[in-house]
């Protein structure tokens, strides 16, 4: 795992979290899902920040070892990975497939965003890999009492 700590995470969540928010206001639902991740890559490069695309993610089972398993959608500075969806409804599988790809490519922290929902606060959902410090974070989305 690149070696982070959990303020610089969270730090970075918020970044994330606040440029989607905008994002999801301006465009509004309806896009394609690449839409909208072109648009987010670009906003965080604003910000001075290194995000890259379509990052593959590999597949280590049973000794052998597969690059093109996955890809990731957007991955900010090396340290938080953020899935994108286009669609009405989450599944359980969506929030599944962040923590494969955490676990995959040992990462802490993923963001699960779809832009399809109704409001942003429904279409957030932030993904925890293994016991962090930044598991009750300040940063809460899609929780009861939360701020986003």
């Amino acid at each position: 795992m690149p070696s982070c700590d959990a303020s610089r995470v969270e730090e970075l969540s918020a970044i994330v979290v606040e440029c989607a928010y905008k994002l999801h206001v301006e465009a509004g639902p309806g896009l394609l899902e690449s839409v909208y991740e072109v648009v987010l890559a670009r906003m965080l490069e604003e910000r001075g920040l290194r995000v890259r695309r379509q990052v593959p993610v590999p597949i280590k089972l049973m000794g052998m070892k597969f690059d093109e398993g996955f890809r990731a959608d957007l991955i900010l500075e090396d340290i938080l990975l953020m899935e994108l969806k286009s669609v009405e409804n989450l599944a359980p599988v969506h929030a599944k497939q962040v923590l494969t790809y955490l676990r995959l490519l040992n990462l802490p922290l993923g963001l699960l965003i779809n832009f399809g929902a109704a409001t942003f606060k429904e279409g957030v959902k932030r993904i925890v890999n293994g016991p962090q410090s930044f598991v009750s974070s300040r940063l809460r989305v899609n929780q009861k009492g939360g701020e986003a």
